[in-house]
C-alpha cells in the first residue's frame, strides 16, 4: 500500500487542497441540526438533559450524586496510573510551564507632561472550561496542554469535562493528570452536551467565559454554535503532519513520523513534500514495513488511503509554496539545512527542525503547546498560549489641561460624523471658557 506518490503541479495541487478542505468541521453540515437540538435541550433542561445523553451515548447512569468526579475517584486514579507515569507527567508539566511562563505579558502605562496617562491592563479570565476527549484514544497530554497555560495566566477557576465509561468511571490517566495540576472541578460529560453545559451552565456546571480543548465533529460544531455566548480557542479539525524533506533525509525516520499522526483517526492527514522521487519511494516502502507491526494499522491505512501523499516537487521553491499553501498543523523540516529552510516557511502551527525533533516530542514533552491550528488556519491562527487566557483593557486618563489642547479637534471629528452628542460631551467641559 505505502503512500500515494504524486507529481506536484497546478492540477494536483488544486485537487489536493480541495480534498484536504473536505475534512473541515464546517463541511459537516448534516450534523448541525443534531448539535443545535442538543444545545437547546441542555440550555433548557440542564443536568437532566446531560444525564439523558450520558445514558444514550455513553451507556452510563449518571445522577447529581456521581456526576462530579470525587476526591476518592481521583486518588484511585493516581494509584492505578502508578509512580512511573506520574513522574513522566510531572516532568512534562515542568517543561510546559517553563515555556509558557515566557509568554506572560505585563500591563503597561505611559505618562506625558501634560497629565495624560495611557495604558493597557491585562487581566486573566475568571473561569475557563477545558474539554478533554475520551473516544478512540485517551489524551492525558491534552489535560496538561490546555490547563497549564491557563494556570500560568492566572485563571481563577478551571472546569473540566470529559466523557465517562459505561461504568461511570473516567479514564484514570486523565484524572491523574488533572490531579497533578490541582484541578478538582471535573464532570463526567462529553460531546456537544458538554460544550452546551459549559457555555450556558447547568445546576452542577457553572457557566464559563471560554472553552478550550479538542474533540470530535460534534464538539467542534458545538463550539462554533456557542461562540459569542462564550469565547473559544478554535474549531479544531483532524490532526495533520507534513514533512518537508530532501535527499539527505532518513526514509526510515520520515515514514515513522508520518505515521505518528495518521494513527489518530481516519481523517488525519500525513503528507511528505520533497524534491527527491527516490526518497518518496523509499518512504513508501518503509511505511509498508511499519504497518505490519503497528497496533492501529487499520486506522493508519484508512488515513493514508484518503489523506496520505508524497508530493514530489520539481524544485525547492515549489516545495516551499505547497507547504505554505497547506499550512499544516505540524511541520517537520528534515533537510540538509533545516534552519535555513525555515526562513522560507510562513505558515505552520508548530515547526520541528532536524532529524531528532520528531513531532511526538511536541505532543508530550518539549513544552510548546500541542493545541495547534488545523485545516489551513495556521495562516491566521496560532498555537494555544497564555494569551488565550487573558484579556486586555485599554486605560485612558486625561487632565483638564491635556484635554484642553485637543478638544477642538475631537469636536470637529465628531461633527464630521454628525454625532453632535459626542461633540457636546467634550465641549461642555470648556463651555465656561469660550
Amino acid at each position: 500500500m505505502g503512500i500515494k506518490i504524486v507529481d506536484l503541479n497546478e492540477t494536483t495541487k488544486g485537487n489536493l487542497l480541495d480534498t484536504l478542505l473536505k475534512r473541515s468541521p464546517s463541511n459537516y453540515t448534516e450534523y448541525e441540526g443534531t448539535v443545535r437540538e442538543i444545545i437547546f435541550n441542555v440550555r433548557k433542561n440542564g443536568d437532566k438533559a446531560i444525564f439523558e445523553y450520558a445514558k444514550r451515548f455513553d451507556k452510563a447512569e449518571l445522577t447529581e450524586k456521581n456526576f462530579k468526579v470525587t476526591d476518592a475517584e481521583i486518588a484511585e486514579a493516581v494509584d492505578i496510573v502508578g509512580e512511573e507515569l506520574m513522574g513522566v507527567m510531572e516532568r512534562s508539566i515542568a517543561n510546559i510551564r517553563s515555556f509558557h511562563e515566557c509568554q506572560k505579558r505585563q500591563s503597561f502605562f505611559t505618562t506625558r507632561p501634560d497629565g495624560s496617562i495611557l495604558g493597557q491592563r491585562i487581566t486573566p479570565l475568571q473561569r475557563v472550561g477545558v474539554y478533554v476527549p475520551g473516544g478512540k484514544a485517551v489524551y492525558p497530554s491534552s489535560v496538561l496542554m490546555n490547563c497549564v497555560p491557563a494556570i500560568v495566566a492566572g485563571v481563577d477557576e478551571i472546569i473540566m469535562v470529559t466523557p465517562c465509561r459505561s461504568d461511570g468511571k473516567v479514564n484514570p490517566q486523565v484524572l491523574a493528570a488533572a490531579s497533578l495540576l490541582g484541578i478538582k472541578n471535573i464532570f463526567k460529560t462529553g460531546g456537544a452536551q458538554a460544550i452546551a453545559a459549559l457555555a450556558f451552565g447547568t445546576e452542577s456546571i457553572p457557566k464559563v467565559d471560554k472553552i478550550v480543548g479538542p474533540g470530535n465533529i460534534f464538539v467542534a460544531l458545538a463550539k462554533r454554535e456557542v461562540y459569542g455566548h462564550v469565547s473559544i480557542d478554535s474549531i479544531a479539525g483532524p490532526s495533520e503532519i507534513m514533512v518537508l524533506a530532501d535527499e539527505t533525509s532518513n526514509p526510515h525516520y520520515v515514514a515513522a513520523d508520518l505515521l505518528s499522526q495518521a494513527e489518530h483517526d481516519e481523517l488525519a492527514s500525513a503528507i511528505l513534500v520533497t524534491t527527491s522521487r527516490k526518497l518518496a519511494e523509499e518512504v513508501s516502502c518503509e511505511i509498508d514495513k511499519y504497518l505490519e507491526k503497528l497496533s492501529r494499522r487499520e486506522i493508519i491505512s484508512k488515513s493514508l488511503e484518503n489523506y496520505g501523499y508524497a508530493l514530489v516537487a520539481d524544485n525547492k521553491d515549489d516545495a516551499y509554496d505547497i507547504v505554505n499553501e497547506i499550512a499544516s498543523e505540524h511541520l517537520e523540516i528534515v533537510t540538509a539545512d533545516p534552519w535555513g529552510t525555515m526562513t522560507k516557511i510562513r505558515n505552520a502551527g508548530a515547526i520541528f527542525l532536524g532529524t531528532y525533533s520528531s513531532e511526538p516530542l511536541g505532543d508530550y514533552f518539549a513544552g510548546p503547546n500541542h493545541v495547534l491550528p488545523t485545516n489551513g488556519t495556521a495562516k491566521f491562527f496560532s498555537p494555544l498560549s497564555v494569551d488565550d487566557f487573558i484579556k486586555k483593557s485599554s486605560v485612558i486618563s486625561y487632565s483638564k489641561e491635556a484635554l484642553r489642547k485637543i478638544h477642538n479637534d475631537i469636536e470637529a471629528f465628531a461633527a464630521a460624523e454628525q454625532l453632535t452628542a459626542h461633540a457636546n460631551s467634550i465641549a461642555v467641559r470648556f463651555e465656561d471658557e469660550d
